[in-house]
């Protein structure tokens, strides 16, 4: 995906003899600007800095512009992102279902929970990617709006972010509810990517443009926001990635096959699934060796 990025930027169209240190700083400040995330910008800069570096070692050039700390040019905007707990998970849907005014988002803040999708991913689902004779969901591309407004259609995260995600029946019936009450615009929203985009999205705001992630973003914080006001003990902070993590971990800890779950999650690397573990603890390892003796 890095590459990718890279090619569609006009700096990776410049000579590597001809980019000084202040230009590439420059570059992944833009990059910032334009929307990209820390950890994106992190693993682009882990892209074309080998390759500057390969050509300081043939004496093509004298310094690597991409030495530096990247900390100290790009604000890292990274925070941790913990699982909430099943109970937790129970207690916020039960809260937003039975909520007057933010039950409408029940269907979809659901769907995050129970399927993995990343927020791009969902909010990019149309009509056309909804498969519900077969039950399934096709992820072949993600919504992307940018600082300056504009929308894009852009490939998933990953290369094996393009997947097929089996429905259960809970998240079949949102999706059947979702299609059943969808606002229907006079003209449904054009979106103009690379190759063109048109069809009918999932979601629409006041002004029949798509629903972006910024969007759910903040439905997500003011329902928190209400639930502790009302409640004493205090839901975590939830996000839409917090809903894919908490998929994630729930998945783990019931036992699903690693590869099954790189799969469904879209993650190019077998240890980023992996890593899903290190939210397991004392009570789960109690379990899961129970389990395992038992079986024997």
């Amino acid at each position: 995906m890095s590459s990718i990025i890279i090619k569609k930027e006009e700096f990776g169209k410049r000579r590597i003899d001809k980019v000084k240190l202040s230009d590439a700083k420059c570059w992944l400040i833009k990059l910032q600007k334009d929307g990209r995330g820390y950890s994106s910008i992190h693993s682009i800069r882990g892209v074309v800095r080998p390759a500057f570096q390969m050509a300081v070692d043939d004496d093509l050039i004298r310094k690597n512009p991409f030495e530096f700390q990247l900390a100290t040019v790009v604000v890292n905007d990274s925070v941790t992102r913990e699982a909430i707990t099943r109970k937790q998970e129970r207690a916020f849907l039960e809260f937003l279902a039975n909520d007057k005014h933010f039950c409408r988002y029940y269907e979809g803040i659901y769907i995050l929970f129970k399927t993995g999708l990343r927020i791009s991913e969902f909010v990019g689902l149309t009509l056309a990617n909804i498969d519900m004779k077969n039950r399934k969901i096709s992820v072949n591309h993600q919504l992307q709006r940018k600082r300056n407004m504009e929308y894009v259609i852009e490939d998933t995260k990953t290369t094996c972010g393009t997947r097929e995600i089996p429905m259960s029946d809970e998240v079949y019936e949102c999706f059947e509810r979702i299609i059943s009450n969808r606002k229907r615009p006079r003209v449904e929203p054009m979106i103009d990517g690379k190759c063109g985009f048109k069809c009918g999205f999932l979601y629409l705001d006041k002004n029949d443009m798509p629903m972006a992630a910024l969007h759910w973003e903040k439905y997500f914080q003011h329902i928190c926001e209400k639930y502790n006001s009302i409640y004493k003990v205090q839901m975590p902070k939830v996000t839409p990635h917090i809903c894919r993590h908490t998929f994630c971990s729930n998945m783990a800890k019931s036992g699903m096959n690693p590869k099954t779950l790189q799969y469904l999650m879209g993650h190019s690397d077998i240890g980023v699934t992996l890593n899903t573990y290190t939210h397991i603890g004392y009570d789960d390892a109690k379990e899961e060796l129970k389990r395992v003796v038992n079986a024997e």
